[in-house]
């Protein structure tokens, strides 16, 4: 250890020491997480378009959580709703009082207009936890408008 005798200066430098030493431990892990993150972000390029497709994915997940079966409706798209039958829509919104959860983890682009999104369906029901892993289309429907293209 450096030993000066000037007026309490090795006093000072050892309440110091430890967060000088803190310091220059976190300046290499620093670096590290920095360049981990710009890769994540070069990877996914995130735009308007994907936020505005994940938002209506998360308000058709949040819809299917509720139970809300007309909120769900008013976000699918016209294709889909022609795919789907009523018992469908219904059997995929109703529920006997389990608890639901979902999961919706980052998307992918298609095509201009189109994302797709892996979901997790989670049902706590009778004492157990269903669990449903699937993926959900979301497309533009209109200049500012998306729609859920597929059920999940």
């Amino acid at each position: 250890m450096i030993s000066f005798r000037h007026n309490g200066i090795v006093t000072r430098f050892r309440s110091f020491l430890p967060f000088l030493l803190f310091a220059v431990l976190l300046i290499p892990g620093g670096a590290v997480a920095s360049t981990k993150a710009k890769t994540t972000k070069d990877k996914t390029k995130i735009d308007f378009d994907y936020v505005s497709a994940l938002a209506v994915g998360n308000r058709f997940l949040t819809a299917w959580q509720m139970r809300d079966h007309e909120a769900g409706l008013l976000l699918l798209s016209d294709e889909a709703k022609r795919h789907t039958t009523e018992d469908q829509l219904v059997g995929f919104f109703s529920g006997n009082g389990e608890q639901r959860a979902f999961l919706i983890s980052t998307g992918k682009k298609i095509a201009n207009g189109r994302y797709e999104f892996p979901v997790g369906l989670m049902r706590w029901e009778s004492s157990s936890i269903h669990r449903r892993f699937s993926h959900i289309l979301v497309i533009r429907a209109g200049k500012d408008d998306w729609a859920v293209d597929t059920l999940p």
